[in-house]
């Protein structure tokens, strides 16, 4: 055709469904069920027809709200033993007489398969617009597998050979979501053609609600948002952002959930990557740009300080945000802010700070708390992904002379971005982990730990074990958590702490034991278990409307 043909849409909707009662006028995801069909019919690109056919006052009376035409069927028409061909017979030929055209293309549209898609409808109705030799076209979904079937009351195989479903013939079942033929096949008794083709759509797609189950798998999918993590992770600035949001996304499993990283941020891509989770990395010069073609319900960032105009832009999307260790001057265009590290220069609105909002992994939930030994046996070296300034070094050349007089070992945890191995080769009697996965038993198993101050002093405080504390930079030195009140020594930016102060801070630890005792117990006092969970609240509140 060389030409925009005349199309019909018919939706049958009777009202005295069974399985569920009342079913095409139930609430799904704050919609009745017939109107998913009619929206999907309205936003085609072609130029069509709708009408909703039912013998159902109410449902004629919705369907008109939302945008449709109706038909009031016979009341004999909508009995159970009914089939479609001659309802969806008698609505073609009233609706020729309603609009006076000829209809070249009649659509049966079943408000049944509400995650059908109008992008699906269009590329099905293009195909037997330009494929002339198709007569009708059926949406169906693939379902090939290992069959059975009753041969002389006896349950036989359906199949030769028990292989793998991928060496099956394939097997296609029609999903009820649409049958698109030309108006020549339609009558009384049918409305298939002699030419027949499929239009394969996804599992999603072509649930079909017959049951309550399906009723729930279908609002599970409406009400699934797609959410964004912009991640910054380098470096400059290491990985916390990085196993922050990883925390975070892993608890979320009723949304779609990726990740964008920055141009910066290779290693953020990579850590992200070896999780399995969807990630891509910026390749326009404005990041907006590369969040505008992933078209997200929602944002989160967890990149440090947001500029005005960046978040100005997501909220002229209609993008929902929310935004992590943010000092930045967008922060107060955020819907939710959550600074667990960074304390707030002002009280605003929708910002949650301290550190009853750090989010803490499970195995620092899990793993049992080690007592307060009166000898220190073992130290514990850990600064972060990347420590940027080599503390791990430093604090080596300060202490080992001491461990080696008291007979302490010393390990370290190398992490994802650490890469001053050399500068450890000098030292003798010191373990070197890289990259492990099981950091917290690791804490469980020192008597003392050196760290940065950043996400870690968490999770050592979690842990309940006696810590030193040097800062990487002067943003670590705002981090109000590690500090004397919740049981850390902190030497303040680590750059400007000499080998003598380190080794005196060390050794006096070593030879107080009511010290650690104390600093362990000031440590069980912050309330760190619930913080993941008041941040999942805050955050699903504002997925909720997005």
């Amino acid at each position: 055709m060389n030409h925009q043909p005349n199309i019909l849409v018919v939706i049958p909707a009777r009202g005295g469904s069974k399985g569920i009662p009342r079913k095409n006028l139930r609430s799904l995801a704050g919609r009745p069920l017939i109107f998913y069909s009619i929206r999907n019919a309205l936003a085609s690109s072609f130029l069509v027809d709708v009408y909703v056919s039912s013998e159902d006052e109410e449902i004629l009376s919705i369907s008109e709200k939302f945008g449709a035409k109706v038909l009031k069927r016979n009341d004999e028409d909508a009995q159970d033993v009914v089939t479609l061909d001659p309802v969806i017979f008698k609505a073609y030929k009233q609706a020729e007489a309603i609009e006076k055209k000829q209809y070249d293309i009649i659509v049966t549209l079943q408000p049944t398969s509400p995650l059908l898609s109008a992008k699906s409808l269009d590329e099905a109705l293009s195909k037997l617009i330009n494929t002339p030799e198709i007569d009708t076209i059926i949406s169906a979904v693939n379902d090939t597998h290992l069959t059975w079937k009753i041969e002389n009351n006896a349950y036989k195989p359906n199949y030769l050979k028990r292989v793998n479903r991928q060496e099956l013939s394939p097997l296609f079942k029609e999903t009820g979501g649409f049958l698109i033929t030309r108006a020549k096949n339609i009558s009384q008794s049918s409305r298939i053609g002699e030419h027949v083709d499929l239009s394969l759509l996804s599992d999603k797609e072509s649930i079909d609600i017959d049951s309550y189950a399906d009723w729930g798998l279908c609002e599970y999918y409406l009400k699934r948002k797609k959410l964004l993590f912009v991640v910054s992770g380098h470096m400059k600035i290491g990985l916390g952002h990085v196993y922050n949001t990883l925390l975070l996304a892993n608890d979320i499993v009723e949304h779609e959930v990726l990740f964008l990283v920055d141009d910066e941020s290779q290693l953020a891509f990579d850590k992200i990557s070896s999780k399995n989770y969807p990630v891509v990395m910026q390749v326009e010069s404005d990041i907006v740009e590369d969040i505008k073609k992933l078209n997200p319900d929602v944002v989160i960032n967890d990149r440090l300080d947001s500029s005005h105009d960046y978040m100005k832009a997501l909220k002229a999307l209609g993008i929902k945000t929310i935004n992590f260790e943010d000092l930045g001057d967008g922060a107060q265009l955020a819907d939710l802010v959550i600074n667990a590290i960074y304390p707030e220069r002002e009280i605003l609105p929708k910002h949650f700070f301290g550190h009853k909002y750090f989010i803490l992994r499970d195995e620092f939930i899990l793993t049992p708390k080690r007592k307060v030994s009166e000898y220190v046996k073992k130290v514990l070296l850990t600064f972060g992904g990347v420590d940027p300034n080599n503390y791990t070094s430093k604090v080596i050349q300060a202490i080992q002379p001491y461990c080696r007089k008291m007979n302490i070992e010393i390990t370290v945890v190398a992490g994802f971005g650490y890469s001053d191995y050399e500068s450890l080769e000098a030292f003798k009697d010191i373990q070197i982990i890289r990259n492990t996965m099981n950091i917290a038993e690791l804490m469980q198993d020192a008597d003392i730990i050196f760290t940065s101050a950043g996400r870690t002093t968490y999770e050592v405080a979690a842990m309940q074990v006696p810590t030193i504390v040097m800062a990487q930079n002067e943003r670590e030195l705002t981090h109000l958590f590690a500090n004397a009140e919740h049981g850390f020594i902190n030497l303040g930016l680590g750059t400007e702490v000499g080998n003598e102060k380190i080794t005196e801070a060390f050794s006096s630890l070593v030879e107080n034991y009511s010290s650690r005792q104390y600093m362990s117990k000031l440590m069980a006092k912050a309330d760190l278990t619930a913080g993941r969970q008041r941040v999942l609240k805050l955050v699903h509140q504002i997925v909720e409307h997005a």
